[in-house]
């Protein structure tokens, strides 16, 4: 039976779509899903939407017109194909898909939505395991001073692993008085509301003089690399965290020789490597570890949900997000 199927497209620089298109045939092992949620991923679909990054970065490579954003997304499963095991109609499932009423998901890139975890809840699961590679690469202990610079969608859960993973103290800059509301609300202990380059005589006096053990940029903007080292102490890491769009205006600090700083770049296609750890945590592994962190409460993403859109309304989504971006953290749309 032939289907249609409503998806998002980028039709050019700030250029936005709904379109309806004809669904494909269901293959063999893949499951057909009907969406219930799909979210914005802020940073990288406004970098996107704005091309807002060099020519021949990868980023430019990636990007070519027509564009389908998107890459959160809970639904349940309508159609199993042949070779599928385990998985039923009506299974409730989240995948990394970009925005569609009706998407096709393999059972190895997707998991199951534990009793309990709202599909709004479950959307994130792509950026739970994004942050999960930076914390994990990060090599963080119990007692670690941390500082997260940046408090988007992925700064938001960076500060909520850390707290998880036993920091002392969740130190949370950015300039949004309602970014910084929302990390405090959801584990950091101290917030600053200023820039990073203004934050070192601060950070500093707080860890009495000694600089943080690890520090996270999560901002994606290529000023703020050197500043991140300035915050950190000697033999200390930066995470990398932040993907930016203009890799080369990123500079570096006398404190990265001088202090012996660990530099850690952490890319969402780079699983830990560590000991035993590569075959231990895979995607999947990610994926439904952090669904079991929402399960029990010890991850908390529904309220940093903050506005909602019907698919029909997907133009005035990223509108807001570009007039408005300080104001708006999880931006939903409810198929």
């Amino acid at each position: 039976m032939s289907m249609d199927r409503k998806s998002v497209f980028f039709t050019g620089l700030r250029e936005v779509e709904l379109r309806v298109e004809r669904l494909p045939e269901l293959r063999a092992g893949e499951l057909l899903v009907e969406t219930s949620r799909s979210l914005i991923s802020t940073g990288t679909e406004m970098t996107i939407f704005n091309r807002n990054f060099d020519p021949g970065t990868h980023w430019d490579k990636w990007v070519t017109y027509p564009f389908t954003p998107g890459y959160l997304l809970s639904g349940r499963v309508v159609e199993v194909g042949g070779e599928v095991v385990g998985w039923k109609a009506g299974d409730r499932i989240a995948t990394r898909r970009s925005h569609a009423s009706l998407t096709f998901a393999k059972p190895h890139e997707a998991a199951r939505i534990p009793d309990g975890v709202s599909d709004d809840a479950a959307a994130w699961m792509g950026l739970g395991k994004i942050v999960q590679v930076g914390v994990r690469a990060a090599e963080q202990v119990m007692g670690d001073v941390v500082v997260v610079i940046g408090l988007g969608l992925l700064g938001q859960l960076v500060v909520q692993y850390a707290r998880l993973m036993g920091a002392a103290e969740v130190i949370a800059i950015d300039t949004a008085a309602m970014r910084l509301e929302l990390a405090s609300a959801h584990g950091a202990t101290i917030v600053l509301q200023t820039t990073a380059d203004k934050a070192a005589d601060e950070v500093l006096r707080l860890t009495a003089g000694r600089g943080a053990d690890v520090v996270y940029d999560v901002t994606g903007h290529h000023a703020v690399l050197a500043s991140a080292l300035e915050l950190t102490r000697k033999r200390g890491t930066v995470v990398l965290l932040g993907d930016s769009g203009t890799p080369g205006k990123q500079t570096l600090s006398p404190d990265l020789m001088a202090k012996g700083i660990r530099l850690i770049g952490a890319h969402d296609n780079l699983p830990p490597q560590t000991p035993n750890e590569w075959e231990r945590w895979s995607a999947l592994q990610m994926y439904d570890l952090f669904l079991t962190y929402l399960s029990r409460g010890q991850i908390r993403v529904e309220k940093l949900i903050t506005h909602r859109f019907q698919p029909g309304d997907i133009a005035e989504a990223y509108r807001l997000l570009n007039a408005n971006r300080d104001k708006a953290m999880g931006v939903m749309l409810e198929w």
